[in-house]
Order: structure tokens, then C-alpha cells, then sequence
């Protein structure tokens, strides 16, 4: 069955490359207004451009003013859809890693889905309806050494979602997590060949996935079929933790 969004807008964050472009283009490609927002005004500008039904926003998540920049794309057009995939990673093992490393992750993957949500929820509850879909990661499931921030805002970002979706369900608004594991993109293009086939091997299907595979769940959760789900991590490892 075909998804069909057109009429909704969907506001998604970190979308100029990687998992956050491949949501944007999926949902473009089921006629919802797609506004796709990421620090990079050309970037976005160029995949609005190719989607066609599409905005690009400049916006920065961990800017002092992200909540008035919000506010002011809610007054040119309510959000119906909201994705917040942007994140970053600063790896180092738990005893060496620095403060600002901490706290770059917490505020970048945790703080700014806590001030954007807030803001853009307000109008889904007036209209009664709404969908939130947070990118977390499998290390917010199992945890990774080497990563004790970034699993820890992911972890962070479930537990959120959980507990939204326990609050604002009964105004038939929906809050879902997707847990991706490793997916093929810049980041893992710096991996060597011998390490990524090392990965593989940990992956029951065999491979690393692909932002579309990310991107088709972020649909599906932001579709009527999925009306009746919320609260829920969708774990999209291909196997790597069940």
C-alpha cells in the first residue's frame, strides 16, 4: 500500500547528508511539504531543489535561538511531522575523554530534540495530530566502549521518547524512536575494508545498512498505518543486536 502525506509538513533536522537526506527524500516522494533543516543553507537549498515539495531551512539545533527559529517556521506553516535525526559523535574511552566532549554530544543529540519537540508538540496537540520520530542508534541499546556520551544521549533520547509518548498519546500524537545500527555513510566510508567486513560479520544479514533502510521505517512510523504505535524503538540493525 502506497504512503500518502501530502497536506502534512515534516520538519527534519540534520538533513543535508547521510540518514537525515534519505528521510527527507522518502517523505518528499509521499507528497508531504518536506522542510529539510541543517546548518548548511546551500546543501539543503540543493535537496529542496531536487524533492521539489520541499523547503530548505537553515538552522543550527544547539544555537542559543534554535527555539525562536522554530516558532518562526511554525508561524509560516504547522509541522505534522517531526524528525529529529541530527547528532554527532566525539569518541574517546571514558577515562581520557574531556568535559567538552560530553557536553558538545549531550546538548547537540539530546539537548536540542528536548527544545525543538517542545515547541513544535504545542500545535500538534491543539491539532490533534502528530507524529515524533527520534533517531537514536543500537549503542543506546547495548552501549559501545569508546562511545559512553553518544550511547548515553542516544539511550537519553529513548527514554525520552517513551515517556513523551506516555504524555501526549491521548492527543493523538505520536512519539517512536528508530535504533539504526551501522549504516553505509561518510562516517563509515573512513573505515578500513578489513575492519568493515569485521563489522559485517557481527551483523546477521550480513552487511551495513543503508540510509534508506533508516529512511523507509522513518515513513512507515510517520504514516496512518503506524497510527497505532508510539512509545516504540524500532531496532533497524540488521540483526547486529536483537
Amino acid at each position: 500500500m502506497r504512503i500518502d502525506l501530502t497536506g502534512k509538513t515534516a520538519l527534519v533536522t540534520g538533513a543535508s547528508r547521510g540518514i537525515g537526506e534519505a528521510i527527507a527524500r522518502r517523505l518528499g516522494e509521499t507528497g508531504a511539504h518536506v522542510l529539510v533543516a541543517a546548518r548548511s543553507l546551500d546543501r539543503v537549498d540543493a535537496i529542496a531543489s531536487e524533492i521539489g515539495n520541499a523547503t530548505g531551512v537553515e538552522l543550527d539545533i544547539t544555537a542559543a535561538d534554535v527555539r525562536d527559529r522554530v516558532k518562526a517556521l511554525l508561524e509560516q506553516r504547522g509541522i505534522d511531522i517531526l524528525v529529529n535525526n541530527a547528532g554527532i559523535t566525539a569518541d574517546d574511552l571514558f577515562l581520557r575523554m574531556k568535559p567538552d566532549a560530553w557536553t558538545s554530544v549531550l546538548r547537540t543529540n539530546l539537548d536540542s530534540a528536548f527544545h525543538i519537540t517542545q515547541e513544535v508538540v504545542k500545535k500538534m496537540i491543539r491539532a490533534r495530530w502528530g507524529r515524533v520520530i527520534n533517531i537514536s542508534s543500537v549503542v543506546g541499546l547495548s552501549g559501545n566502549p569508546g562511545q559512553t556520551n553518544y550511547a548515553a544521549s542516544k539511550a537519553a533520547l529513548i527514554g525520552f521518547t517513551k515517556s513523551l509518548a506516555l504524555e501526549i498519546g491521548s492527543r493523538n500524537v505520536t512519539v517512536n524512536a528508530i535504533a539504526p545500527g551501522y549504516i553505509a555513510t561518510a562516517m563509515t566510508e573512513a573505515i578500513s575494508e578489513d575492519a568493515k567486513k569485521k563489522l559485517e560479520e557481527k551483523i546477521a544479514l550480513q552487511r551495513l545498512g543503508t540510509p534508506d533502510d533508516i529512511a523507509h521505517a522513518a515513513v512507515f512510523l510517520a504514516s496512518e498505518q503506524a497510527s497505532y504505535i508510539t512509545g516504540t524503538v524500532l531496532n533497524v540493525s540488521g540483526g547486529l543486536y536483537t
